[in-house]
């Protein structure tokens, strides 16, 4: 099995390796970030007064583990039917949120969230919760 890590799930790797090392040992691979994902842990890094240690941390240790998914023209086709669907049935989701979906369902992924209500209403997507199990 293959894994789409959200940003919480980065975040917390990167505020504290040890909390999460067996599971980027145990899955080392099959690990998978998007773009969009990337961007946000950019921002967050950037909104810091100074970023360089978390940039270093994101560009020297984080993705050295993963790999980086483009949120390209299969995954928007994907966003518009699942936003449509959803839609339709009077459901919103975050569109940000819709997109890391929309990348983890392209590429039949397990989204790894904390955010798990979050994503509850995006119809086959599988969920993984690996800050508390």
């Amino acid at each position: 099995m293959s894994f789409l890590l959200d940003t919480n799930i980065c975040s917390a790797h990167l505020k504290r390796p040890s909390g999460l090392i067996h599971r980027f040992v145990q899955h080392g691979g099959s690990l998978h970030i998007s773009t969009i994902v990337l961007g946000e842990l950019y921002t967050w890094a950037y909104r810091r007064e100074d970023p360089k240690i978390l940039l270093s941390l994101i560009e020297n240790d984080l993705l050295t583990e993963l790999t980086v998914l483009d949120f390209d023209k299969a995954c928007a086709a994907r966003f518009g039917e699942l936003q449509s669907g959803l839609l339709r049935l009077g459901n919103s989701v975050n569109p940000v949120d819709l997109m890391i979906a929309s990348v983890a369902l392209t590429h039949d992924l397990t989204l790894v969230t904390h955010n798990t209500k979050h994503f509850a209403a995006i119809p086959v997507l599988r969920l993984a919760d690996w800050l508390t199990a």
